[in-house]
């Protein structure tokens, strides 16, 4: 029987490229998506991976959610928590609705879903959970004060969290990108990638996202089973810590 990998956010962008990096392994992927059906459905038609919707920022819908994953590919041994979002605004302008938001999402969402699979894996003693921070909570970033500190969250999360699975046979880690070439970047005006963002970046040049999904492969591997607590940062040495 093929492991099974949950993929939160795993139907676009950076999670989209774990989820396939994943299948290509030989595990049996659920991608989780939050809204977008239009492209949920047309990644399943791409890559025959089943995706699920739910909401990680809610308890209830997480729990169901990874019920119905186990009755359908079996009991989940890899989480990679990977869904969030953005509400950008200068402190002095950023609304509680914002701040809550991305909490809720990208660091109470590592919570709800962590603690629908962690009773299944100390079971089975064994377990990987991967949850993709930032750059931006390693370091910080005007205008994100929410994002940045659900992110550095994320990383404490992990650190603490990787004390209790040690002796289960569960490793918990996370993987901090940098500017990565998603759509997301795609926005950006060539000016200002090129005489802004560019420049900041020793290697000259944005990250892929298959990248970040082989960074997730190996934290997920057996031979990562000796790695817990640790943030890998791959920013293409633009913070280096």
């Amino acid at each position: 029987m093929p492991r099974v990998a949950i993929v939160t956010g795993g139907s676009r962008g950076i999670g989209a490229a774990i989820s396939k990096a994943l299948m290509a392994e030989g595990y049996a992927v659920a991608a989780t998506y939050a809204g977008n059906d239009e492209a949920a459905k047309a990644f399943t038609a791409e890559t025959g991976i089943k995706t699920y919707k739910w909401d990680v920022s809610n308890y209830e819908d997480c729990a169901k959610g990874v019920a119905q994953v186990t009755a359908d590919l079996g009991p989940v041994d890899v989480l990679v928590n990977n869904a969030g979002i953005t509400r950008d605004a200068p402190f002095h302008k950023m609304t509680p609705d914002q701040w809550h938001a991305v909490i809720n999402t990208n660091l109470t969402g590592l919570f709800n879903m962590t603690h629908s699979v962690w009773p299944g894996m100390r079971e089975r003693k064994f377990g990987r959970v991967v949850s993709i921070s930032s750059i931006n909570g390693q370091k910080g970033q005007f205008a994100q004060a929410n994002y940045a500190a659900a992110k550095a969250g994320d990383i404490g999360f992990t650190k603490a969290l990787a004390q209790e699975g040690a002796r289960a046979g569960i490793t918990v880690n996370v993987v901090a990108p940098g500017y990565i070439n998603t759509e997301m970047m795609s926005t950006i005006p060539e000016k200002v990638m090129n005489d802004v963002i560019l420049p900041q970046i020793p290697v000259g040049r944005l990250g892929e996202p298959d990248e970040i999904a082989r960074a997730v492969v190996f934290l997920a591997s057996d031979e990562a089973g000796f790695i817990t607590g640790s943030t890998l940062s791959a920013n293409g040495g633009q913070y280096m810590i």
